[in-house]
């Protein structure tokens, strides 16, 4: 597989018709320029799609393969990723980098509800969890050794 990522590309530099062929190629996890203008709907020429997942590919959200002399497209990064890049940069611009203060944002506006907030405190605290035990596993081998 072909790739010419760059990282760090701003997820909100996106522009609409971009935005809108990387989450058909998300969906579908690998797929033709032919199949992309078909799944947009929308009149475009085949160039102009090939022209937006060039970018996107040099943006580092795809990569492809040639198969039969077409290229096939796939994502390059997950969209939990790209969000979460997004979510960066919401919260340096308008949280001074505090995520505490992005989320009480959210609970305020009623975007999160104390539920999902609960959730995602639990979710949070399970990763550091397994995240923690290869650490801990690591250091009763060695304390063995």
């Amino acid at each position: 597989m072909i790739s010419n990522t760059t990282d760090g590309h701003d997820p909100a530099d996106l522009g609409e018709l971009e935005r809108s062929i990387l989450s058909i190629v998300w969906r579908r996890a690998e797929i033709t320029a032919d199949q992309v203008r078909d799944e947009l709907g929308r009149p475009l020429k085949e160039s102009t799609i090939r022209t937006v997942l060039r970018r996107l590919e040099e943006k580092g959200y795809l990569a492809h393969s040639v198969e039969s002399r077409t290229f096939v497209y796939r994502p390059a990064e997950s969209r939990q990723r790209v969000a979460g890049r997004a979510v960066k940069r919401i919260v340096d611009w308008f949280c001074e980098g505090s995520v505490e203060a992005l989320l009480v944002g959210m609970v305020d506006s009623k975007v999160l509800n104390r539920a999902e907030l609960q959730r995602l405190a639990e979710r949070i605290a399970a990763a550091q969890q397994s995240a923690a035990q290869p650490v801990a596993k690591d250091a009763s081998k060695e304390a063995e050794s």
